[in-house]
């Protein structure tokens, strides 16, 4: 049995994205807030004694920001897995506000994060992301050969420790079976 660190992206800073009137899918353009930072630096200490010897994080801007941290930290190389991106609330990708996205979310929660039977929706259901995100994992364990950290986000967590919503910057181990 492998050891994944889960770890959430620290908190990020939309400011430049909803000032310049950006929708929808832009938001995953944004950095970290200084708080973000100070959150993965915390993240990173909290994992300097774990023995990970790889480093692997979701494609999204926040969450590569707080790989970099803990990777610098860490002296860890960061890898990108686009398998660890953050859950889809929308496959056209047509969204345009968070108040879209929250309305998504309140529908996977109240169909209990699955597509009732015989019904598709535009939202990822839980099931769908954690099938892709033990795939990679899977993938990196391999090559990790040891404990190995992941940077994602809270839904991507949540389908694989069933955590409704994990902290930003904070750490979860998990055993890869």
């Amino acid at each position: 049995m492998t050891t994944v660190y889960l770890v959430r992206h620290g908190e990020p800073d939309y400011e430049p994205v909803n000032s310049r009137g950006w929708p929808g899918a832009a938001a995953d353009l944004s950095h970290l807030t200084p708080l973000g930072i100070r959150q993965s630096e915390a993240a990173a200490d909290e994992l300097a004694e774990c023995g990970a010897g790889y480093l692997v994080s979701s494609p999204m801007t926040r969450a590569l920001h707080t790989a970099t941290v803990i990777g610098h930290r860490l002296a860890l190389p960061v890898r990108v897995e686009f398998e660890l991106r953050e859950w889809l609330c929308d496959d056209t990708f047509r969204w345009t506000s968070f108040a879209e996205v929250l309305a998504a979310y309140d529908e996977l929660n109240e169909c209990g994060g699955e597509w009732p039977p015989g019904e598709s929706r535009r939202w990822e259901p839980l099931s769908a992301v954690r099938d892709r995100t033990m795939g990679a994992l899977r993938r990196h364990a391999v090559q990790a050969d040891g404990p190995f950290i992941a940077v994602c986000h809270a839904v991507v967590i949540r389908s694989l420790t069933g955590e409704e919503s994990p902290p930003l910057g904070t750490v979860r181990p998990h055993r890869l079976g």
